[in-house]
């Protein structure tokens, strides 16, 4: 597995685990291009209430913003547009996507081609009539917060106005040499085994280039996949604006799970706040 390398990260699925109408969610399918010319798949949430005959321009003016939601590194969004599947009730569009390799995308796995994906995903939502491009989110969960911050800090920063990465590792050799301190078979091999990994993005050496962007990282403290302290590093590795919640007894992307009545309000007041910022600073120019 670890001569894999890179593909130790991903375990994609094709299956089509749950469809959003069985949620009363209304959707459309689209189909984009990375970087380099790869078919991807992903969905697009519009704000409150579905498509429902409201044109393009209607949907622009209902939304708050538009969030891109990275999702982590197993199935594919027929699993993972759970995480964000309230925010369209609250004024947010949201566009969920496949990597390379993931679902119906194209492509097969490697982290380079799947940071490329990332990017033409924010670059593809720009590109919408319903979206206003100067009001644009990324929020990245477990392997999509490492991407989430990769993007902003070194690929397209215009029109993103917060950050928001849960449950994310600071490293890519950091999380596997920590895997394989936790068994006694591999416990002796981590430093050397770890070395065949490439840190390339990984989200600390960079994150402090995310500023002068809103930042939050969410943690749950009882994170028995990336344990806490990845979100601490990464936290003292940022730069101003930031905030850190590191949440008792929440699991591994569990915190808006578990105590979605409190944190999803306060991930909204993150939101607007950062939004609020984002258009003073954009009227003083």
């Amino acid at each position: 597995m670890l001569l894999g390398c890179n593909n130790v990260f991903y375990y994609p699925s094709r299956h089509r685990f749950v469809d959003p109408t069985s949620l009363g969610l209304q959707y459309t399918d689209v189909f984009f291009e990375s970087l380099d010319g790869k078919r991807l798949h992903g969905w697009f949430f519009p704000a409150s209430g579905g498509p429902g005959g409201r044109s393009a321009l209607e949907t622009h003016a209902r939304a708050r913003a538009t969030v891109v939601h990275f999702h982590g590194n197993a199935e594919n969004i027929t699993t993972h547009f759970w995480n964000v599947a309230w925010l369209p009730g609250e004024g947010y569009n949201v566009f969920a996507f496949d990597y390379r390799g993931y679902g119906r995308s194209a492509g097969s796995l490697d982290r380079t081609g799947i940071q490329d994906d990332a990017a033409a995903a924010v670059r593809y939502v720009r590109t919408r009539p319903d979206v206003d491009p100067q009001r644009l989110i990324l929020f990245g969960q477990s392997l999509g917060g490492a991407i989430a911050v990769y993007v902003a800090a070194e690929q397209t920063r215009e029109g993103i106005r917060a950050v928001v990465i849960d449950s994310a590792f600071s490293g890519y050799r950091a999380i596997v040499r920590e895997k394989l301190a936790g068994t006694w078979l591999t416990w002796p091999f981590q430093w050397p085994l770890s070395f065949l990994v490439s840190d390339r993005f990984s989200p600390r050496p960079v994150i402090h280039k995310v500023s002068p962007i809103p930042l939050l990282i969410i943690h749950g403290k009882a994170d028995e996949i990336v344990p806490y302290p990845h979100a601490e590093d990464l936290f003292a590795a940022a730069r101003e604006p930031k905030t850190l919640w590191i949440v008792p007894d929440a699991r591994h992307i569990g915190t808006l799970q578990k105590y979605g009545e409190i944190y999803r309000r306060r991930l909204i007041a993150f939101f607007e706040e950062a939004l609020r910022q984002g258009e003073e600073v954009r009227q003083k120019r």
